[in-house]
């Protein structure tokens, strides 16, 4: 009798993390469904509740970096392989990357990325036929991997060939290299403080950026971090916590977040003393922002509508934080590479482009719209803007200075926008380099 593919407690230690991180593969590469639906979301994978933390961790580490290195895995198990990854057995496919990614990225023994691999394939009914398959390709990359890497390195082949193109005719072919070297990277966990942030780097092993973000390598449950309980500060990568900036003093000022969960740049102009309204499409991502805002002690009306048809009132700015392909945030969520296409782009745009009409009928006279998007594509940012400010001439930009943002000029583009790239703010520790992806720009209504 072959084994359950859901085997009792008493299995086999590191087995149940595998399987889960399988099934999670398998739901984002073949139902592609997002990473943070399976790990967060309503539908999250129920037997996460059966890990312990340790576990979870390490399950959640394994899978970003196979979704993170797939392109070279999936040239390095080719070449191990002679007739290419199993077509029939999904789970064959599964565990031939968990392995691969184990013993070529991870601190896992050779000897235990194989056996619970092969484990992985002799749970499973279609998948089992290949157990000595699968034994034999991850014994020879254990031996054989490395230089097979090395062969392909510099061919950046962990970002899609589409993607890859438009970066290097957008930031040409060095600046696209650099970010596809930047994002193989696991990124860093960076926190937007209420105050002081010298003492809280100090407190969390970290160290404060130019912008006022401390960064830390400390890994673990974020609820257990100091500084959670209390509602000292909210995880927020440190690109995203420049648009709100760019308001400047928001004291008593109306101000609408439009897209605006899950909370991060609402809990920084509410925290600035801003009267904020935070709108967004989904009760269940509003009620998360809601969650947020309870544990760090701050205040915000919400409403759930689509931002598009809301009627609203007038205020004193507008956020703008569009929905967009987010392939500024692939080193954070490497799901995106692999989930977004092409044809998205164009989509979101005219999405985009409805949501700047309505930010700009909701400002007041001399009032500051600032939009911005976690994307790299240029129709999602300066050319959103652009085509605004052709179109209305009552909207005027207002460049961005250098000491707005840290100091860090290099983030500035010739007009004046916010043009963050992960391969930004280098450090000698690529765990503490980088930032997203981010686009922002400030614009005034006449």
């Amino acid at each position: 009798m072959k084994p359950s593919r859901f085997a009792p407690p008493t299995e086999v230690p590191g087995l149940a993390t595998r399987r889960i991180a399988a099934d999670i593969l398998d739901g984002v590469l073949h139902k592609r469904r997002t990473l943070d639906d399976l790990l967060d979301g309503a539908a999250a994978h129920p037997g996460l509740k059966t890990l312990s933390d340790r576990d979870r961790a390490l399950m959640r580490r394994l899978v970003a970096t196979i979704l993170r290195r797939l392109g070279t895995l999936r040239h390095v198990l080719s070449r191990l392989l002679d007739k290419g990854l199993p077509t029939d057995a999904p789970r064959a496919q599964s565990a031939l990357l968990i392995g691969a990614a184990q013993i070529l990225w991870m601190d896992v023994p050779d000897h235990a990325a194989v056996d619970l691999s092969v484990r992985l394939v002799q749970a499973d009914r279609r998948a089992a036929k290949y157990a000595g398959l699968v034994n034999a390709v991850l014994r020879r990359c254990a031996r054989e991997a490395e230089p097979l890497i090395r062969e392909v390195e510099a061919q950046s082949l962990d970002v899609p060939s589409w993607l890859m193109a438009r970066w290097i005719a957008h930031y040409g072919e060095a600046t696209a290299r650099d970010i596809a070297r930047a994002i193989g990277h696991e990124p860093p966990l960076d926190l937007t403080v209420k105050g002081n942030p010298a003492q809280w780097a100090s407190r969390l092993h970290g160290e404060t950026l130019p912008t006022g973000t401390v960064r830390t390598l400390l890994q673990g449950p974020i609820t257990m971090l100091p500084g959670f309980t209390e509602g000292a500060w909210w995880v927020q990568d440190a690109a995203a916590a420049l648009p709100a900036r760019l308001f400047g003093d928001v004291g008593g000022k109306a101000i609408a977040d439009l897209c605006a969960a899950p909370g991060g740049k609402t809990a920084q102009l509410a925290h600035a003393g801003a009267r904020v309204t935070a709108v967004d499409r989904s009760p269940g991502r509003i009620a998360r922002l809601l969650d947020n805002l309870t544990r760090l002690s701050l205040q915000a009306e919400t409403v759930v509508a689509d931002a598009t048809e809301w009627p609203g009132e007038s205020f004193d700015g507008v956020l703008v934080d569009a929905p967009c392909a987010a392939t500024g945030t692939i080193r954070r969520h490497p799901d995106v590479a692999w989930l977004k296409h092409e044809a998205d782009i164009d989509a979101l745009a005219a999405l985009q482009r409805r949501l700047l009409q309505k930010a700009v009928a909701l400002l007041k006279p001399g009032g500051t719209l600032v939009y911005c998007t976690c994307s790299l594509e240029p129709e999602e940012g300066e050319q959103a803007v652009d085509a605004l400010l052709a179109a209305d001439s009552t909207m005027r930009r207002l460049p961005v200075d250098p000491a707005e943002v840290g100091g860090l000029a290099e983030i500035i583009n010739p007009q004046g926008d916010i043009r963050t790239l992960p391969c930004h703010l280098p450090n000698p520790d690529p765990r503490l380099a980088g930032l997203d992806g981010f686009y922002a720009a400030r614009l005034v209504k006449a």
